[in-house]
């Protein structure tokens, strides 16, 4: 056993609300069944099977309001895996559900029995056609996608709120429209084509000239199946008249009927009915869309109305003015999106009924954007606006930030209102649709029918389309409140189908809430013509069941999920999964939302639970050892949600009372740390020289076992030399800023093999030829930003070393009056905001006064206005570190590289690379994980140079590129050398 085992039952929750009613029962507490997981395991093999309970329970949850914990997760990578798991299931009549992204909102993404993740081994997307078509694998998100049309000034049609998270596998499945989609950007019109696995596991490319003689060869029963509905329905002039009339505004309740008027052949109708089928016609592997044009030129205004029906009767006249969005926010929403980064503080006082829209008119050019703006400015004058507080304008602008402001605020409506709900609530996101022209009276009586039943829901849509969300809050855990919510759902559908002929789902699909309400809605005769339908496609239901077709009236109220207390900064989280694109562990462990997730189920469970153990067991590892920690989770989540933080404060709480006194030693005596520290990595580095890299890796393994593999760093062969013993030369006198080398600077080298200065050297060089010298401080050696300690949960060397820099900061900068340049941005990070909470009264108030810059900004801002560039790289790729996205300085990491290199590329996929100080030397896997697809872009392609801004950050680009990558300040230098 290793000497520092963390202590155990740390990680326990410290206030257990259990036995909640829809705990895992204890049954469940050894995972997978047999002898399900020893057939999958030799069917797939054994690394595409997920048992533990651990494993069931995280993939439980997703954006719904539902909980359904699979007896079996399968990590699937090809088509072969989809194909034997749809035989295996035929062949022992089990059930299949595939789950992608998890951010469909009516429980679309869980199953009971086989849950396939199809997104791990899913991404990738192929522009073709100059842009004009884009082939897209299912677990490819909505905003990636865009990214990869963007250069080629093309867009998708559908744009979802949740574009950062969701995947075109979902999109299509669920028939997702957005803000400007409407019924004609939507995916039924814009998918050109796609490959689906059918429940036989006969695959079909639409796009394919000899599909439907395959087809029929194939699956003969299916095609004449298909045929005969589509006969069927041609033949009732009555029906065709009513199908055609429930699309004419936005509906994705049950299957979409009008792919039998619209398709000639099987394959045709297949295509059809697949988009908005939510998995249960079969498996979307790829999806060809036909795209659209990338209006750049935006005018777009936020104007407040006294109400919600005063906003609504509004709509039609920017509508008729050729509005490409009109989005809608009600007071409840915009007083909770306050909780947003960048949304007024003021927004927080606006009157209980303000409502607000949100109105967009985009163009090709800048004369159609001019035309456009004062056709929309006409309409002002005669509206009835109101300007409740002081940061409503009304008026329109062309400012991107400002505009990017209000969308923030407008996508947020789902997380953003749903964090703000009372803790312990569940929250159900409703979607209907009426005629546009009725939106008002739509309005009004559903804020009548909310009040008489009890609700205060926040209400949100696109406006433009008659389609409106909104949110309800109550408490699963108590009957008389399901109840309550179980009264309301009946009057609603009730009111939405028989006071409006609306649509009861119009873009979020059916899913399990709405499915018992299908037969409302759509009558008796079309109703069974979809329960045809799925007989025909899938005549042994292995295919998600239960999710758009269910003949049980109270089917939307089994498997709600209570959400019970868990640590303040989680508790607010809904499960929406915007965070997961953003975490490094996403395919190696868990994700920040699986994390909390987790977190709940403990607290569902009784002290002495089997349950909680086996959860606990596997959390220190999944959850608290391979989080990065990097919080870019945080940016990622509408309301702000630090999951590395509540990790960070788990480390701590593993921690020994001796574990921290001698962090806290360590603090102290940083010097001596310092100085240790690279005469090890100088030792190392000759040991290397001598022997290769293979004594190092068996020293450290061997130490990673006797103390404890989070605690002692793996030997990597990329990890550099040590650093000059001596920093470069400066001077104090006629400094324009004070030079802060980091402590990793001051302890490794450069790049291997590159000649050149140091860093140091490189800044100093800089910015003396810039006329803006700096100098360093000839004690710096000793000093530490402290994320060393913040990022382990070290709290109380951390906070030694807090208020050391800050009183040293104080003291080399002149009380503030020089700024503090800092050479790598985890650094810069640390001493601007992370070093905050640790700092004492009289520190925090120093603190504010000291000017923190990375070295970044100072070279873009205040360096190169000044240098000449005398030779430039023909192509640079950047890897911009977590740090920056923080601190909002990728703008300038991107113009110093500009400065020194023709061509500058940002891949697509660049994301944090959890090297995170020595994280990715503790557990490389981590970083091998989160790296894989930005490697895999980088790798695809040479350049002259890989830049980046943080040394360890650099490592593990190296390691996982095979590239040598250094700071873009090294760049500079050898750029303006003269």
């Amino acid at each position: 056993m290793p000497l520092l085992e963390p202590r155990p039952g740390a990680l326990r929750p410290r206030s257990i609300s259990g036995p909640a009613p829809d705990r895992v029962p204890g049954h469940r507490a050894a995972g997978t069944p047999e002898p399900l997981r020893t057939e999958l395991a030799e069917l797939l093999g054994p690394e595409k099977v997920l048992w533990k309970i651990s494993d069931l329970v995280r993939y439980a949850s997703d954006a719904s309001p539902y909980r359904f914990v699979p007896q079996v997760v399968v990590i699937a990578e090809d088509i072969d895996d989809i194909s034997a798991v749809l035989s295996y299931a035929h062949g022992r009549r089990r059930e299949v559900v595939f789950r992608a992204a998890g951010t469909s909102l009516n429980g679309q993404a869980q199953g009971e029995d086989i849950l396939v993740d199809v997104r791990r081994h899913w991404a990738g997307v192929e522009v073709l056609d100059a842009g004009r078509l884009a082939r897209i694998q299912p677990g490819t998100t909505v905003f990636r996608a865009n990214a990869a049309l963007a250069r080629h000034g093309r867009v998708l049609g559908p744009d979802p709120a949740s574009a950062i998270a969701c995947t075109l596998g979902g999109v299509v499945a669920n028939n997702a429209s957005g803000m400007t989609a409407g019924t004609m950007r939507n995916s039924y019109r814009t998918l050109s084509s796609l490959t689906l696995v059918l429940p036989g596991g006969t695959v079909v490319d639409t796009a394919d000239p000899l599909a439907d003689e395959e087809l029929a060869r194939a699956e003969p029963a299916l095609c004449h199946g298909l045929m005969e509905i589509k006969a069927e329905i041609e033949a009732d002039a009555a029906l065709v008249a009513r199908i055609r009339a429930k699309y004419e505004i936005k509906n994705t309740t049950g299957y979409r009927l009008d792919a039998y008027l619209d398709g000639n052949t099987p394959v045709e109708i297949l295509r059809g009915l697949t988009v908005g089928s939510e998995g249960t016609l079969g498996f979307i592997a790829e999806v060809v869309f036909d795209t659209l044009p990338l209006d750049r030129e935006l005018c777009s205004a936020l104007l407040f109305f006294p109400s919600l029906p005063a906003a609504a009767a509004a709509v039609p006249l920017f509508n008729e003015a050729g509005a490409i969005a009109v989005e809608l926010m009600d007071g409840n929403t915009l007083r909770a999106s306050v909780s947003v980064a960048g949304v007024p503080a003021d927004w927080a006082d606006l009157p209980k009924d303000t409502t607000a829209l949100l109105v967009e008119f985009r163009a090709p050019d800048e004369a159609g954007r001019d035309a456009y703006e004062r056709r929309a400015t006409r309409l002002l004058t005669g509206l009835d606006l109101v300007a409740p507080v002081a940061s409503v304008t009304n008026a329109f602008t062309r400012d991107p930030r400002t505009i990017g402001g209000y969308w923030t605020a407008r996508r947020a409506f789902v997380t953003a209102v749903g964090g703000a709900r009372a803790p312990g609530t569940t929250l159900i996101t409703e979607d209907f649709a009426v005629p546009p022209s009725r939106l008002a009276e739509a309005c009004e009586a559903l804020l009548e029918l909310q009040a008489e039943h009890g609700f205060d829901a926040a209400v949100a849509g696109h406006a433009a389309h008659g389609n409106l969300h909104f949110l309800l809050a109550f408490d699963a855990a108590d009957p008389a409140d399901v109840e309550r919510y179980a009264a309301f759902m009946d009057a609603f559908c009730r009111l939405t189908v028989e006071r409006f002929d609306g649509s009861l789902k119009a873009e979020h699909s059916t899913g399990r809430n709405m499915a018992p309400f299908l037969e409302l809605e759509w009558g008796a005769e079309a109703t069974e013509l979809m329960w045809r339908t799925k007989r025909v496609v899938d005549p042994e239901g292995v295919l998600a069941p239960r999710i758009l077709l269910d003949r049980d009236p109270q089917a939307h109220l089994r498997g709600l999920k209570t959400i019970p207390r868990v640590e303040a900064v989680a508790d607010p989280c809904i499960e929406c999964g915007f965070c997961e694109p953003t975490c490094p562990s996403e395919d190696l462990t868990t994700t920040p939302r699986q994390r909390i997730v987790l977190r709940r189920e403990m607290t569902r469970q009784q002290p002495g639970s089997t349950v909680l153990d086996g959860l606990l067991d596997a959390y220190g590892y999944d959850a608290v050892d391979t989080c990065a920690a990097d919080s870019t989770c945080k940016l990622a989540c509408p309301v702000g949600i630090d999951t590395g933080a509540l990790m960070r404060d788990f480390r701590h709480r593993r921690h020994s009372a001796r574990e921290e006194r001698a962090a806290e030693l360590a603090a102290r005596r940083f010097r001596a740390v310092e100085a240790a520290a690279r005469l090890a990595v100088a030792t190392a580095d000759q040991l290397r020289n001598r022997f290769g890299d293979r004594l190092l890796k068996a020293v450290t393994g061997a130490a990673r076992k006797a103390v404890r593999p989070d605690l002692v760093p793996r030997w990597l062969p990329q990890i550099p030399g040590a650093a000059a013993r001596r920093l470069p030369a400066s001077r104090r006198v006629g400094a324009s800023a004070v030079y802060y080398p980091s402590c990793v600077n001051r302890i490794f080298g450069g790049p291997g093999g590159r000649p050149g200065p140091s860093l140091p050297e490189a800044v100093v060089a800089v910015s003396e030829r810039a006329g803006k010298p700096v100098w360093i401080p000839r004690d710096v050696t000793g000093t530490c930003c402290a994320t060393i300690w913040h990022s382990k949960g070290y709290d109380a060397g951390n906070r030694v070393m807090a208020n050391r820099i800050v009183e040293a900061a104080w003291g080399w900068t002149a009380g503030g009056r020089l700024p503090l340049v800092v050479d790598a941005s985890s650094c810069t990070l640390g001493i601007a905001h992370e070093v905050v909470p640790y700092l004492t009264e009289g520190n925090r108030s120093l603190h504010a006064q000291l000017r923190i810059v990375d070295s970044v900004v100072w070279a873009a801002e205040e360096l190169l206005p000044h240098l000449e560039i005398r030779r430039t790289a023909g192509s640079a790729v950047l890897h911009p570190t977590c740090s920056m996205r923080h601190l909002g300085d990728e703008g300038q990491l991107r113009a110093v590289a500009e400065a020194c290199a023709d061509e500058v590329v940002v891949p697509d996929d660049a994301g944090c690379c959890a090297f995170a100080g020595d994280r990715g030397m503790l557990h490389p896997e981590l970083t091998d994980s989160a790296t894989a697809r930005e490697a895999a872009e980088v790798t695809a392609r040479p350049f002259d140079a890989h830049l980046s801004a943080n040394r360890m950050c650099e490592v593990g680009m190296e390691r996982a590129t095979g590239r040598g990558y250094y700071s873009v300040l090294l760049e500079l230098e050898r750029a303006t050398h003269p």
